[in-house]
């Protein structure tokens, strides 16, 4: 006889069954999205220091403008003017296979290659696709956290001798780091969110255990609902965590 519990209609002991993959499928979740948070805010960092890179000598200034803040407009615009979920086929079908090939790939190919393809491809491909994404997201928060900065500030920093990228570690980057830590919050439980979507091109975490239970029953409240806690709990989990830092970083911003 099955056993039916919560109001009737909630099965529980498929989630019981099941428990083993939602557990790996939780700590995949995790994995990923503290890996590409990481990457990601070093990425967006670099990309919008290039976005705001200038210099008072002629041939620097152009190497600024040509070599820099160019191609990194263009890296934004097109990560943030197309869908994550397109990305994620591209770089998975497309772009990690130019790379990544037995026959031949331009940097692994022969065994190696097809070991990895197997065994890490989705993670692989995942990783960077939401690396990629997120740090086109971020980049844009540290250049609006840079540019509100007092031009004098930079104006006098300059003045006294100190490079570019001194006056924005030393100077600027301190103050813009209390006002971005808002929105770097925000598009982290944004990451965390879109990493359901690597379980299109298989990998297991979340999503992808939901979407295997619900094919082996037939049954989409219980491994639905169950992930949706999930995801909230570990949303709730992240909040506290930027609230806590905001409350510690950003006094000093507090007028």
């Amino acid at each position: 006889m099955e056993q039916v519990l919560w109001f009737g209609w909630f099965r529980a002991d498929i989630i019981a069954e099941y428990g083993v993959l939602f557990w790996r499928g939780l700590q995949m979740t995790i994995m990923v999205t503290l890996i590409c948070i990481v990457q990601g805010t070093l990425l967006g960092l670099a990309i919008g220091m290039a976005r705001v890179a200038e210099s008072r000598h002629s041939p620097a200034r152009a190497i600024c403008k040509y070599a820099l803040r160019w191609p990194a407009t263009v890296y934004v615009s097109f990560f943030r003017g197309t869908p994550l979920f397109v990305q994620i086929l591209l770089i998975h079908f497309a772009v990690l296979p130019l790379f990544i090939n037995p026959a031949d790939g331009l940097v692994i190919s022969g065994e190696a290659a097809r070991n990895i393809k197997q065994n890490y491809g989705a993670f692989l491909s995942g990783i960077v696709a939401l690396t990629l994404n997120a740090g086109a997201y971020i980049s844009e928060i540290f250049r609006a956290g840079i540019q509100s900065i007092d031009k004098g500030q930079v104006e006098a920093s300059r003045s006294l001798g100190m490079s570019f990228p001194r006056t924005m570690y030393h100077v600027v980057l301190p103050q813009a780091f209390r006002r971005m830590l808002p929105p770097l919050g925000n598009n982290a439980i944004s990451l965390l969110k879109d990493s359901s979507l690597i379980s299109a091109i298989g990998l297991a975490e979340l999503a992808y255990a939901a979407r295997t239970v619900a094919g082996a029953y037939s049954r989409y409240w219980e491994p639905y609902l169950t992930i949706s806690v999930m995801y909230w709990v570990l949303t709730l989990g992240l909040a506290y965590l930027v609230k806590k830092l905001e409350a510690r970083y950003g006094r000093g911003d507090s007028r």
